[in-house]
C-alpha cells in the first residue's frame, strides 16, 4: 500500500507535547509581556519592542532571522497557533505584515507575532500544521509566496477566477471580474496507490437545501482509508467588502458570515471596535448580550442533536428535539423580532432593549424547557441501538487538538477543556462562567453528551443572567461617533468554538477586517475523525462535528 502520509502525522515533531492542557507548567504572577520578553531573550539575547494592544493582546514585531529562531521554540513551549493572516501597509511598513496568532496555556492574553515581508516568505506548516490553510489563503488574498510550502494549491480562488487575481490587494477594488470559461488549472486531490483502493466523491452539489462541499473518498472495501475535502465554492468576499466602509456599517456583514451565529459574530466584531474606540458596553447590555450568546447556543447544539439522531434513522427520538428547537427560534423572535436575532447587536451595546417582561416569559418558557429536554435524552440514552450507533463512531483523538487548533464541544468531546468563556474570559463571562463539560470518547455519543449538557447549563445561565439583569435600569445607550483609528482583537465561543475577529481602523474607516470562525479550523477534523469507520457513518459524524461552510467560505 503507497499513500502520501496523512499530513498531521508526518508534521507533528516527535517530542512536541500535544495533549491539551499538558503544556509546560506556567508561573500565572508572570505577566504575559514579561514572559514573552524572558522567553524572547533566551532565543536572542535581545529586548523585543513589545506592545499590548487594546484588548490586552500583546503584539511582537520580530526581524526575519529572530523569527525562524523563535518559531520552533514556540511550538517546544506548547504554544498554539490559532490565527495566521496578512495586512498590507500596516501603519509604518509599506509592505505586508503576517500576524501570527497564538495562545498558551495559563495565559489569558494571546501573542501576536509580527513578520514583515515582501512579495516570498517562508512557510511554518511543518512546524504549526494549522499554518497551512491560512498560508494558502494569504497566497490566494496577496498573491505572496511561500516558497518552501509542501501544499502550494489554491484554497479560496478556484480555476474559474484569473491567473494573478488576488483580491485583497488594495490595488484590486471591488467589482465585477471576468471567470475563465475553461481554465487550464486543475485541483489535484491526493492520490491514494494499492490493491482495492477506490474512489468516492460527493459534491460539491447535494441533495436538499445544504451549502456545496467537496469529500473525496478513498475507500479500501468498506472502510475508509482516506478523505481529503474542497470547500469555498460560496466564497463571498466578506472581508473585501468591508474594506472602505464606517464600522457601524460592518455590523450587518458581521452578522451575515454565517447565520446561526449572528450573535456570536455580532458581538465579535463590536467588542474589537469598542475597544479601539474605548467604549465600556453599560452593565445591563453585557447581560442580554450573554443572553442571546447563549440562546443561541442552545438551538444550534439541538439542530445537532436532532440531526445525529435523523441520520441514523431514529425519527421518533428526533421529533422532541425539533419541536423544542422551533420553540427557541420562536422565544428568539418574541426577544428580538428576529429568529436569528439579527440587528440586535451593536457598537456600544444593543440596538433596542429587552423589556423585562419578555424576560421574565423567556425564563418561565425555559423552566419548562429543561424537564423536557432531559426526558428526550433519557429516552436517547435508554436505546441500545442508537448507543451502539453512536459509540466508538468517528472518534477523534485528543492528539490532534492542538496542531489543528480544534475547539469548541468537539474537542471538549475529546478531553480538551478550552472554553474562551474561561480561558480568554470577555463580557459578563468574567463574573458568571460556565461550567465545564468534558468527554475523553471522542466519538459521536461523546460529542452528543458534552452538547447535552452545554444546553443544560446554558439553561441554566440563562435564568441567573435574567435575574441579574433585572437590577439594573434600561441601558442609555452609547453614543458612538467617529470611531478612532486603531486596531484590536476579539475572540467569543461560538456553539462550534473559537471565534476569532481582527479588525484595524484607519481614517475612520475599516482598512481590514479579518475573520476566523471555528469552523474554518474544525473543518480539518472530519478528515481525520472518519478514518476506518465506513462510507455510510459519514453523514452522522459529519453532523456531529457541525462544521459551516458559510462560515469557512468567507
Amino acid at each position: 500500500m503507497n499513500s502520501n502520509q496523512n499530513t498531521v502525522d508526518l508534521l507533528i515533531p516527535a517530542d512536541q507535547k500535544l495533549m491539551d492542557g499538558c503544556q509546560l507548567p506556567m508561573n500565572p504572577a508572570i505577566p504575559a509581556t514579561q514572559y514573552i520578553t524572558n522567553l524572547l531573550n533566551d532565543i536572542s539575547g535581545t529586548q523585543p519592542q513589545i506592545k499590548v494592544g487594546k484588548n490586552k493582546e500583546v503584539y511582537i514585531p520580530l526581524g526575519e532571522e529572530e523569527f525562524l529562531k523563535t518559531v520552533p521554540v514556540l511550538s517546544q513551549k506548547g504554544f498554539v497557533l490559532i490565527s495566521l493572516f496578512c495586512v498590507q501597509d500596516f501603519e509604518e511598513n509599506p509592505d505586508f505584515t503576517l500576524f501570527y496568532v497564538f495562545r498558551l496555556s495559563g495565559f489569558t492574553d494571546v501573542f501576536a507575532f509580527m513578520r514583515h515581508v515582501l512579495k516570498e516568505t517562508t512557510s511554518v506548516a511543518t512546524v504549526f500544521p494549522s499554518a497551512c490553510w491560512y498560508e494558502r489563503e494569504i497566497r490566494d488574498g496577496f498573491g505572496i509566496e511561500f516558497t518552501d510550502a509542501f501544499d502550494k494549491r489554491r484554497l479560496f480562488l478556484h480555476e474559474a477566477y484569473p491567473e494573478d487575481f488576488h483580491p485583497l490587494l488594495k490595488t484590486f477594488k471591488n467589482g465585477k471580474i471576468q471567470a475563465v470559461k475553461n481554465p487550464k488549472e486543475t485541483y489535484s486531490f491526493k492520490q491514494i496507490d494499492g490493491e482495492g483502493v477506490y474512489q468516492i466523491p460527493v459534491g460539491p452539489v447535494h441533495a436538499g437545501i445544504i451549502e456545496p462541499g467537496h469529500f473525496r473518498f478513498s475507500v479500501i472495501g468498506e472502510p475508509i482509508f482516506n478523505l481529503e475535502i474542497r470547500l469555498f465554492y460560496k466564497h463571498r468576499g466578506i472581508e473585501k467588502l468591508a474594506e472602505g466602509k464606517t464600522p457601524s456599517a460592518c455590523v450587518p456583514i458581521a452578522e451575515a458570515i454565517s447565520g446561526d451565529e449572528t450573535v456570536a459574530n455580532a458581538v465579535a466584531f463590536c467588542t474589537a471596535v469598542e475597544k479601539i474606540a474605548g467604549i465600556e458596553v453599560q452593565a445591563r447590555d453585557s447581560y442580554l448580550r450573554a443572553i442571546l450568546l447563549e440562546m443561541e447556543r442552545i438551538y444550534s447544539h439541538m439542530g445537532d442533536l436532532s440531526g445525529m439522531i435523523t441520520d441514523i434513522g431514529f425519527p421518533r427520538m428526533t421529533t422532541p428535539f425539533l419541536i423544542q428547537r422551533e420553540n427557541l427560534f420562536r422565544q428568539n423572535e418574541l426577544l428580538t423580532g428576529s429568529r436569528f436575532m439579527r440587528s440586535t447587536i451593536d457598537i456600544g451595546g444593543m440596538k433596542k432593549d429587552i423589556s423585562g417582561e419578555a424576560l421574565s416569559k423567556l425564563s418561565h418558557y425555559l423552566e419548562t424547557f429543561a424537564p423536557k429536554f432531559e426526558a428526550a435524552v433519557a429516552d436517547v440514552r435508554a436505546s441500545s441501538s442508537l448507543i451502539d450507533r453512536f459509540s466508538t463512531t468517528g472518534v477523534l483523538k485528543k492528539k490532534l487538538i492542538a496542531p489543528l487548533n480544534l475547539t469548541g464541544p468537539i474537542a471538549r468531546a475529546s478531553g480538551a477543556s478550552y472554553d474562551i468563556r474561561l480561558d480568554h474570559p470577555y463580557g459578563i463571562y468574567r463574573t458568571i462562567p460556565p461550567k465545564k463539560h468534558i468527554r475523553v470518547a471522542g466519538d459521536v455519543l461523546a460529542r452528543f453528551e458534552v452538547k447535552a449538557a452545554e444546553v443544560l447549563d446554558s439553561v441554566s445561565m440563562i435564568r441567573k443572567l435574567i435575574v441579574s439583569a433585572s437590577d439594573y435600569s434600561v441601558a442609555s445607550g452609547v453614543a458612538v461617533s467617529k470611531i478612532p483609528d486603531g486596531y484590536a482583537l476579539s475572540m467569543v465561543e461560538a456553539p462550534r468554538g473559537q471565534s476569532l475577529h481582527w479588525v484595524y481602523v484607519k481614517d475612520g474607516r475599516i482598512d481590514r477586517y479579518k475573520v476566523r470562525t471555528a469552523s474554518y479550523c474544525n473543518w480539518k477534523a472530519i478528515e481525520h475523525a472518519v478514518l476506518d469507520n465506513i462510507v455510510p457513518d459519514f453523514p452522522l459524524i459529519n453532523k456531529s462535528l457541525n462544521l459551516s461552510y458559510a462560515g469557512t467560505d468567507l
